[in-house]
This record gives structure tokens, C-alpha cells and sequence, in this order.
């Protein structure tokens, strides 16, 4: 190995370490080597592989899908009441990128295998939210609320990072190929196109309350904990968090929106911070992994 080839190596290694101290992940990439030719759900030409393997527009998208996603109260109430997510969050956060991963770039096999666990343990998961109001963790209104607001965040979050945003056609595109893993998960005749979308999550508005839970959540997200070093990156990647939320979601909250100068300066500041981790994940990141596979490529080294 050439002195050019070991200092890559280092770099891409260290890199790679800082990746997984922040998103908590401990999954191996060995489950996305195989088999061989299997394209899964989506395959290397859909959008859904383009979008998600910007990282940093999914943990922007990530986080302000979490904020949004807990103003609903009978979906908030089923995780407050049934997970460890308030203790655990980068955990958290570390699940929900493999479900991500799996479902996007996994075999058809690992998908489904996926989408079966999130079922099976939403099928158990029952109660009331603090008005009295039932909750099922699968009904289906509650996994199509989850799914909107998921799919629009990723999708918001990479246009507004992205060089090369996406044109209107591939939105839809997108939208229209993330419905399948909604259908999958329990919701019923999802939107197909962005602007559906869009409407939908709207129609929600009424239902969304920004109650103590909600605000202890954003607490929470807030806080996220980091190495020292990597404070300064995750205050950027929560600002563009809250950049990329509807204005409407933004004054629920009583959140002002950033002026366009401040909304300017930090898109730039977390592009440029992410060209070097987007340079490892290029290479030897999941997406890459599944496309060897997809192609007939060697095993991950």
C-alpha cells in the first residue's frame, strides 16, 4: 500500500468513526453485501437511493421529522408510553437510519424483514394519550401521519442541501416509491405526489398540538448528545432542522423562521462540512455496499 493509499485508508476510517458516534449506528454493513444481483425494493436507479444517500440531509430531514412527528398527541403518546426514546435518543436515531438503510438498500428479503419487525411490535402497542384518547400503534391513520411527515422531511431536507435539487417530477417520483414501504407499514392509499403530500400533512393541523410532551421532545433533540468536537456541527444541522419545516409546523410551535441571510449562511456552512463525510459514505457507505452487491461486486473489505 502506497503512503497516498494509507493516508486515504486513515481518513476514510476516521471518518467512518465519527459517522457512527454521532447517528448511534452499530449495524454491520455485511447485511447489505447480499446476495448478489438482489436490487431490493427500490434498486441503484430509483430516487429514493439518491435522496437517502445524502447523509447530511438525512439527519437534517431525521431530526426535523422526530420534531414534527411528536405535535401529533396520540402518536407522541405511543412512543412516550412504549419506548425509550426520551433516555436513548441517539439509539433511537440509530434505529430508525437502519430501518431507513435496510429498507432502501437492503435485499428484498432484509426490507421485508424490516417492515415485519416494526409490524410485529406495533401490533402490541396500545393505550390513551393524556386527553383519554385511544391509540394503536398500527392504525393506520396514525402510521400514515409518521409516513407523511418522514418522507416530506427527507425530501425537504435534500432539496434545500442538495447541488443539484431534485426537479418536480422526480419529487413526485419519490413520493410515489416511499409509498410502498407506508403501504407496507399499515398506511392505506398514501398521496403519490408531492403536492398530495402536502396537502395531507396540512389536513393534519387540527389534530397537532404543542403540548409539554412536545416541547420536552424538542428539549430532548435539542440536547442531542455529542463528542465536544461535534457540538458545533449539530447546533448547524438543528438549525437547517428547523429551516426546512413548514412555516405553518414553525408557527405551531411558536418558532420564528430564520431570516433568508441566516437560512443562507447555514445551508453553506453545513454543505461545506459535510463534503468530507459525503466523500467516505461515497465509497465505502452503505449506498456503495449495495450497489457492488446489486452489480454482482465483491464483498465489502
Amino acid at each position: 500500500m502506497s503512503f497516498a493509499q494509507a493516508l486515504k485508508a486513515l481518513a476514510l476510517n476516521a471518518i467512518g468513526e465519527r459517522v457512527r458516534a454521532i447517528t448511534g449506528s452499530t449495524a454491520s454493513l455485511d447485511d447489505f453485501t447480499k446476495p448478489k444481483g438482489d436490487a431490493g425494493l427500490f434498486g441503484p436507479d430509483s430516487v429514493a437511493w439518491q435522496v437517502h444517500a445524502n447523509f447530511t440531509a438525512m439527519m437534517v430531514g431525521g431530526l426535523s421529522s422526530l420534531i414534527v412527528q411528536s405535535l401529533h398527541p396520540r402518536a407522541l403518546a405511543a412512543v412516550w408510553d412504549h419506548s425509550d426514546f426520551r433516555h436513548k435518543l441517539k439509539e433511537r436515531l440509530g434505529r430508525t437510519a437502519y430501518f431507513v438503510a435496510a429498507t432502501t438498500y437492503g435485499s428484498e428479503a432484509l426490507a421485508l424483514s424490516a417492515i415485519g419487525r416494526v409490524n410485529t411490535i406495533h401490533a402490541n402497542i396500545r393505550g390513551t394519550d393524556l386527553q383519554g384518547r385511544p391509540y394503536v400503534a398500527n392504525e393506520p391513520e396514525l402510521i400514515r401521519w409518521v409516513h407523511l411527515v418522514e418522507v416530506t422531511s427527507f425530501l425537504a431536507a435534500y432539496q434545500h442541501l442538495a447541488k443539484q435539487p431534485l426537479s418536480p417530477q422526480a419529487c413526485d417520483q419519490y413520493i410515489a416509491e416511499m409509498s410502498q414501504v407506508g403501504h407496507l407499514l399499515g398506511a392505506v392509499n398514501l398521496p403519490l405526489t408531492y403536492a398530495a403530500t402536502q396537502a395531507e400533512l396540512l389536513g393534519f393541523a387540527d389534530a397537532l398540538s404543542f403540548d409539554a410532551r412536545a416541547e420536552e421532545i424538542l428539549q430532548l433533540i435539542q440536547a442531542y448528545p455529542v463528542d465536544v468536537l461535534d457540538k458545533p456541527w449539530m447546533a448547524l444541522i438543528l438549525k437547517c432542522a428547523f429551516d426546512v419545516m413548514p412555516l405553518w409546523v414553525l408557527a405551531l410551535m411558536g418558532q420564528a423562521p430564520a431570516c433568508a441571510v441566516q437560512k443562507q449562511a447555514t445551508r453553506l456552512a453545513v454543505q461545506l462540512s459535510a463534503e468530507p463525510v459525503q466523500w467516505m459514505l461515497n465509497q465505502q457507505g452503505v449506498s456503495a455496499i449495495a450497489r457492488q452487491r446489486v452489480q454482482g461486486g465483491g464483498q465489502h473489505a
